[in-house]
């Protein structure tokens, strides 16, 4: 359970990125911080001075995370990236890119030009950015012009070579007039070619030489001269604000960095995806300390790659890892194209490593426990109960079984899978019983363990035709869990038997008083104890095969009252009570209607709305 006043007290005195997330872990808004603990603090105090949107959205926060970043700007720029990838609801959403500028050089030009735009385009232009400060952006483009003679015009060359006389920028020294062949190709090539080292190397350089000239002005008194050197430093300096957020590439790529105490390590992942931060994940893993660092690294590249379904084009590392050239032809085997690796000792790529590392050192202390205890009720549980069944086969995806009737109306079956001890719902499924008349469980869990296992066996089918790439029924489970008992499990197993399926059936049985009790395995209850963590996801699991037959049957008997009701209406068949409902939506509103209101309705006519009428005001 997330207690936000006790996670409020772990938030640090850095900036960063917040998400606030509702209690379906859904992300409803995502805001940056020059100090974090200030700024989530604010949400939770006082709402008196709060405007109406953000009560609203406080009102549904159920917890929240954040991202440590090293400046302010990188996390405007994270935030921008994580707003469009997440698009919360409480949040105001960006229509388009046009949030920073870029510096482009036209390399797709015959002549280059350096542009300000706000959009980058697949065009094979270089784009440098994107920039937080616009101002910065005139600043660097003015400095260059200044220290190389790039062209400003807009004329298309070579076709316009020759028809105009050069223009001013040529007189003053800023262009060498490209338009009048008055450079080389190769000559103005070379020109670009020191603008791009500018734009990607280290500035650094730059700046020793500028601040030497500046002191040089300033012993010579010329102090206007001075000041404008500086001002070249200045936006030298600017430039190199670049954020770490944002990829010196294009490409997609992975920025691995952990932290370690005592047998534990925390990993933080930060996904870049053309170039943008889009996202990070931690994971905690255990009996780390006899190892290296370069041995952490390596076994959790393996372990992490041999299960994601995506393997970006490079991988970002903090740590040398062993193996490199076999677990990099393996990751580019898996890819399809080559996968690189790199550990880098300086620039960009060097900050984001270090950016990733804090973040796994702040998990570590203030989420390390938090995490290890979902562990120990997820994969711990599952562990645990494997144990208790003596399996040698590891368990990890669970499916369980129930079945709901009303003396025997509308007889339904559930499906709920949890994998790894976490539910996963997209995997749910819902079965209305064809083949059964009555209560009778028995038959009607016989009836949705073969359709289950008949659907698995015709995808299977249709992937090895290649007529489909994956089916709704393909995951096969390592278990089933069964609502009932011994009983109960012999239906399952015979129901197998028959469809030549081999996998292992649990019952989960209860006491008189309803409650969970313990599995039944092979013909033997086994006794797993009340408080340890299998018991309790048991229990889980249990509980919700029953809540989600229930509320697949309460549906049905809903549906079909509601289709009682009109059905008895004389006149009114299948296609005027939908076109009913669709027009008013619910019964009460029918009832509510007149004649002129019913008689609106495409497909009534006067007589079909006038039995509506009477047979809802008759008295």
């Amino acid at each position: 359970m997330f207690d936000i006043q006790a996670e409020l007290k772990k938030l640090p005195d850095a900036p960063g990125v917040y998400l606030m997330k509702d209690k379906q872990e859904e992300i409803i808004y995502i805001g940056k911080a020059k100090v974090l603990k200030n700024r989530v603090r604010q949400y939770f105090q006082n709402s008196k001075n709060q405007l109406p949107k953000v009560k609203a959205m406080v009102s549904h926060v159920a917890e929240f995370e954040y991202i440590v970043t090293n400046s302010e700007v990188e996390a405007l720029i994270l935030e921008c990236n994580l707003i469009k990838k997440y698009r919360p609801r409480y949040n105001v959403l960006l229509k388009d890119d046009k949030a920073y500028p870029y510096i482009k050089l036209t390399l797709n030009e015959a002549y280059p030009r350096l542009l300000k735009t706000r959009k980058a385009e697949n065009d094979k232009a270089k784009y440098y950015g994107p920039y937080t400060d616009v101002g910065a952006v005139d600043e660097i483009l003015e400095l260059i012009y200044k220290l190389w003679p790039v062209r400003k015009c807009q004329r298309i060359l070579p076709r316009d070579i020759g028809k105009e006389r050069p223009c001013l920028n040529y007189h003053i020294g800023q262009c060498q007039a490209p338009c009048n062949n008055l450079v080389s190709k190769e000559g103005y090539k070379e020109i670009i070619e020191k603008v791009q080292k500018f734009l990607e190397g280290n500035k650094e350089d730059f700046i020793k030489n500028l601040e030497q000239e500046m002191n040089q002005f300033s012993e010579n008194m010329e102090f206007e001269k001075a000041a404008e050197t500086r001002d070249k430093i200045l936006a030298i300096k600017r430039l190199k604000e670049k954020q770490k957020v944002e990829s010196a590439s294009a490409d997609d790529q992975d920025v691995i960095a952990f932290a370690r105490a005592f047998d534990e390590a925390m990993m933080q992942v930060f996904f870049i995806r053309n170039g943008k931060m889009i996202g990070r994940e931690n994971f905690l893993i255990n009996n780390v300390e006899a190892m290296s660092r370069g041995e952490v690294m390596t076994e959790f590249i393996k372990q992490f790659y041999s299960g994601t379904a995506y393997i970006p084009k490079e991988l970002i590392l903090q740590e040398e890892i062993e193996d490199k050239e076999i677990i990099k032809e393996w990751l580019s085997s898996l890819k399809g194209q080559k996968v690189a690796m790199t550990v880098p000792q300086k620039g960009d790529k060097q900050g984001l490593v270090e950016m990733a590392g804090k973040n796994a050192i702040i998990m570590l202390e203030k989420f390390g426990e938090q995490m290890k205890r979902e562990t120990n009720r997820t994969k711990g549980a599952m562990e645990e109960i494997q144990k208790a069944l003596h399996l040698d086969k590891q368990l990890k995806r669970i499916e369980a079984y129930d079945i709901s009737n009303v003396q025997g109306f509308e007889s339904v079956g559930s499906m709920v899978v949890f994998e790894d001890g976490k539910p996963k719902r997209s995997d749910y499924r819902k079965f209305k019983i064809k083949t059964v008349k009555g209560a009778n469980d028995y038959a009607s869990m016989h009836e949705v363990i073969t359709r289950r296992f008949l659907h698995m066996m015709k995808e299977l089918e249709e992937i090895k035709n290649k007529n489909m790439t994956e089916g709704k029924f393909t995951k096969i489970p390592d278990m089933l869990f069964i609502d009932g008992g011994a009983s109960h499990v012999n239906v399952v197993e015979n129901a197998l038997a028959q469809l030549n399926v081999d996998i292992l059936v649990c019952g989960m049985v209860k006491d008189d008083r309803h409650r969970t009790r313990g599995l039944i395995f092979k013909g033997e209850e086994i006794k797993i104890p009340f408080t340890s963590e299998g018991f309790k996801l048991i229990t889980r699991i249990q509980d919700e095969v029953h809540r989600f037959a229930i509320e697949y049957h309460r549906k049905l008997r809903e549906k079909n009252q509601t289709r009682s009701i009109l059905d008895t209406i004389e006149g009114i068949g299948e296609t005027r009570r939908i076109q009913l409902l669709k027009h008013f939506g619910t019964i009460e509103k029918i009832k509510q209607a007149d004649l002129d209101e019913l008689e609106a309705v495409s497909t009534m006519n006067k007589k079909s709305a006038l039995e509506v009428y009477n047979f809802f005001n008759r008295k």
